[in-house]
């Protein structure tokens, strides 16, 4: 019987957690609850698992994520929150030698050295959720990182995929909510329309997977069948298929390192068709400026999630245009971040810095 507490119980990743322990309970138990601002469903959550939660938008600390855990007692931590505040509450659980299922990519982003050394040091294991980044996981395990020499993410290519460019000047919030494959949270919905979302997962691989820029590689694949590949030294390329579900990579994290049967429908190779294409960078520049950071390294890459969470949120409010995302995070990037984090407290420092500029812009 496997303990989980949840950080973001009431989001995508959280609520299909949920249902894997729901219908699995000789398994898996919850053992503790977190979410944001939804105190009603929380309350509600916290009831039915008989645990105890957080609701941080009432308290954020660092010592309320401690309180929690020390509370809980969780042999494994998904972190499902959304954005720049998933870095802390990973910190925490590492610091507390707790494994950690990440699906919060910027925990990686921000701090992927200082997160990897951590988790080293204190004999924790960090197993990605991401389905792009569980699939590289199980990859490399299986086939050794030294017989490894390309991965590529696949990327849905989201809801613009044939726009043109002049109709990609003109879309609407209601339409980059609406994607074409994924049911997921609007931030990262906005993200996974604007390419955004695919540069982050180029900067979380190159840390997680201690890979150079030059060896990942973006194809868009608009079934989200295949979730990623590798390509092995002998130029044979393996890839992970399942069905577009985020319950197969939060199962994989909470079973690693066992293969465990589950309820979970298999994936069935009949009437699905897979098709492939370039990524169009000039029309889609975030996944361009994705890659331009990790080459960089630095706090360029804390600095590119900083400006883009900050445009995101005031493309959701109608505040500026769709184009604009772009925009500012080139802007904020053409700013000075070569000094690299020497901590934590450093890498706050550098996203609070690149929030302002954006801020600015706007």
């Amino acid at each position: 019987m496997k303990k989980i507490l949840v950080l973001g119980c009431t989001g995508s990743i959280g609520t299909n957690t949920l249902s894997i322990a729901d219908n699995m309970p000789d398994e898996f138990k919850i053992c503790g609850l977190q979410a944001h601002s939804n105190k009603e469903k929380l309350t509600e959550l916290s009831k039915k698992y008989k645990c105890p939660s957080l609701l941080t938008s009432e308290d954020n600390s660092p010592e309320a994520f401690q309180k929690l855990i020390e509370e809980s007692k969780p042999d494994i931590v998904v972190n499902g929150i959304a954005g720049s505040a998933g870095l802390m509450p990973s910190k925490v659980v590492l610091e507390n030698k707790i494994d950690l299922a990440l699906a919060n990519k910027e925990t990686i982003v921000m701090a992927g050295p200082l997160i990897k050394a951590l988790a080293k040091k204190n004999g924790a294991r960090i197993l990605p959720v991401d389905s792009e980044h569980s699939a590289i996981f199980n990859l490399v395990e299986r086939i050794g990182s030294e017989n490894i020499s390309k991965i590529i993410i696949t990327a849905s290519g989201g809801p613009f995929r044939n726009f043109s460019k002049e109709e990609l000047n003109n879309v609407t919030v209601e339409q980059a909510l609406n994607h074409p494959t994924w049911k997921m949270g609007k931030k990262i919905t906005i993200d996974s329309s604007t390419l955004a979302n695919k540069g982050l997962e180029v900067i979380e691989a190159a840390y997680l997977f201690d890979a150079e820029p030059e060896q990942i590689e973006v194809v868009v694949h608009p079934q989200s069948l295949i979730h990623s590949l590798v390509r092995t030294n002998d130029g044979m390329l393996y890839a992970q298929i399942s069905d577009p579900d985020m319950k197969h990579p939060i199962f994989s994290a909470l079973t690693w390192p066992e293969n465990k049967s589950s309820y979970l429908k298999p994936f069935d190779l009949f009437d699905n068709l897979m098709s492939f294409f370039k990524p169009r960078t000039d029309d889609f520049p975030l996944l361009g400026y994705a890659f331009e950071c990790i080459k960089q390294k630095a706090a360029y890459p804390i600095a590119f999630n900083a400006a883009n969470e900050v445009a995101v949120h005031a493309f959701l409010e109608r505040k500026i245009s769709y184009p604009s995302i772009a925009g500012i995070v080139r802007k904020v990037l053409d700013k000075d971040w070569s000094e690299s984090p020497k901590d934590f407290d450093s890498v706050f420092e550098a996203d609070k810095k690149a929030r302002t500029y954006a801020l600015e812009l706007l």
